[in-house]
């Protein structure tokens, strides 16, 4: 009997390597052999596989089969090789086309019952099918409107193995059955939470402003109440809607991680939030068979929040400072490693205080100097480094109150058009770069010919430096921080007033 062949796509990361599937039938005691590194998931299709045959009606010879999973070095999981397997066991048996099998990449998991189950990932399994140089792929129903987000590639969706036999040339008769779907993504809305709900904390909502326009990242320091989780939820409708190539990324990630996307691409950013027992893989993604997604990788090309910072583990913040300073998310593993997107924009609030009263008007700490040290010492140097502003947030009064009850109060929508003017000028300013955001902008070239700025303008940064109040990383992050404000107030270079007030927003905290 000749050997069928047919593809499908093993993902590490969100890329994706075409895996060879190869079945062939001798004449042996009746077996059913899975070679080329699968794992528990994929190692147990053999069994899914022979009776999905059976109770679709086209069953499989009962003699041995070896199914090779090629290049066999490669570590292979999960179950969305079942329809690939199935398909080209039945084509060595006589019972399909191996001519048409192997023009289509299959994807897909099979139930006993032979419909075939949506599967994660198939939004990056089918760009990688399509950057491969694939033509066709075949799908389940559950899965079709998500590949079809893809474009320059013919989706075939099947819902059962008997449905994808008889397209494939199989010589049966046509059985109707429920497809297997997944429940609707929900319907997205314009942004709920709007920076009008905020009450006063202008110099706050300035520093969420600047973090926006730049892309920078916030660390808010403060009493309970005063308003940090505010702030930090309204920082995703600041932010203009993703473009093409970042909102497919985002709906990869999504797809990945096993949550809907339905068939159309979000262009807003993501926002996630995870609680302070996170572990480090749940943050920056990992596991112990297909490695998965965290938190900072679901939250690329938006806003990563993490309340109560210094009750997370050390470890788990350090985690953090590779893909701060790179961007780009590494999950090493003894046989491969996997890349994310870590383009995200950190945002961590802290209380001063185990308490959360020191210096808080009208209100008495508890807490002895040395328990109010080790408290903000859980968040690192190194980590707090990184972050351009960091903002201490006050409680309002009730004079603050009565004053913004009769105040105009600035919209998400309006700070949305001042953040996209900054960002396009930033854009056209960068445009013979490999950059589009201030806060991407390395400090050599802030530092370099052409954007140097005069003694007389880095006067006051100049003179933190020479007296150890910032960092040489420190001064970099000041020069984008006044870059975004210069942009914001649409100036062609930064002053000193913009230095000046670059240096406030970045020590704000120990000022």
């Amino acid at each position: 009997m000749p050997i069928g062949r047919t593809y499908a796509i093993s993902l590490l990361g969100l890329r994706g390597a075409v895996v060879e599937i190869e079945a062939d039938i001798s004449s042996n005691l009746p077996a059913f052999v899975l070679i080329g590194l699968p794992d528990t998931a994929l190692g147990e299709a053999k069994d899914r596989v022979r009776s999905a045959a059976t109770n679709s009606g086209c069953g499989l010879p009962n003699r041995k089969i070896t199914v090779n999973l090629s290049p066999a070095a490669l570590p292979k999981h999960g179950s969305g090789f079942d329809l690939g397997i199935a398909l080209s066991a039945l084509a060595s048996a006589g019972s399909v086309s191996a001519e048409s099998i192997e023009r289509v990449l299959h994807l897909g998991e099979l139930g006993l019952d032979g419909r075939l189950r949506p599967i994660n990932g198939i939004l990056p399994a089918v760009l990688a099918a399509r950057t491969a140089g694939f033509e066709t792929v075949m799908v389940p129903v559950g899965n079709a409107d998500e590949a079809a987000l893809v474009p320059g590639i013919r989706v075939v969706a099947v819902a059962s193995l008997r449905d994808a036999a008889i397209w494939h040339g199989g010589q049966f008769e046509p059985v109707a059955v429920e497809p297997l779907t997944r429940p609707a993504p929900p319907i997205a809305g314009d942004d709920a939470l709007d920076l009008a709900d905020v009450i006063g904390n202008s110099e706050a909502i300035e520093a969420l402003t600047v973090a926006a326009a730049g892309g920078h990242h916030v660390f808010f320091l403060g009493p309970p109440g005063a308003g940090k989780t505010m702030l930090a939820a309204r920082l995703p409708g600041l932010l203009p809607d993703l473009g093409a190539d970042a909102a497919l990324e985002v709906s990869s990630i999504r797809s990945l991680s096993g949550l809907p996307v339905g068939g159309t691409l979000s262009t807003r950013p993501p926002f996630e939030s995870p609680h302070h027992t996170a572990s480090a893989a749940s943050l920056v993604g990992g596991g112990s068979g297909l490695i998965r997604p965290g938190a900072a990788a679901r939250a690329a090309h938006g806003v990563l929040f993490l309340d109560e910072a210094p009750e997370f583990a050390s470890n788990v913040l350090d985690a953090l400072r590779q893909p701060l300073e790179s961007g780009i998310i590494s999950i090493h593993r003894a046989n491969a490693v996997a890349h994310f997107p870590g383009s995200f924009q950190l945002v961590m609030a802290a209380n001063p205080c185990p308490c959360g009263q020191y210096g808080a008007k009208e209100s008495s700490c508890t807490c002895p100097p040395m328990a109010r040290r080790r408290y903000l010492g859980r968040l690192s140097g190194p980590l707090l480094d990184r972050i351009d502003i960091q903002f201490r947030v006050q409680r309002i009064t009730s004079a603050q109150v009565r004053i913004a009850a009769n105040a105009r109060r600035m919209t998400s929508a309006a700070v949305r058009e001042r953040v996209a003017g900054a960002r396009a000028a930033a854009a056209s300013r960068l445009a013979d770069t490999p950059w589009t955001l201030n806060s991407q902008v390395p400090g050599a070239w802030l530092r370099g010919p052409g954007v140097r700025l005069t003694p007389v303008v880095t006067a006051a940064i100049d003179r933190a430096l020479e007296r150890g109040g910032i960092t040489m990383r420190g001064y970099d992050r000041v020069l984008r921080l006044a870059w975004t404000i210069a942009d914001l107030e649409g100036a062609s270079t930064p002053g000193d007033g913009h230095i000046g007030q670059a240096l406030y927003l970045r020590r704000a905290i120990s000022s």
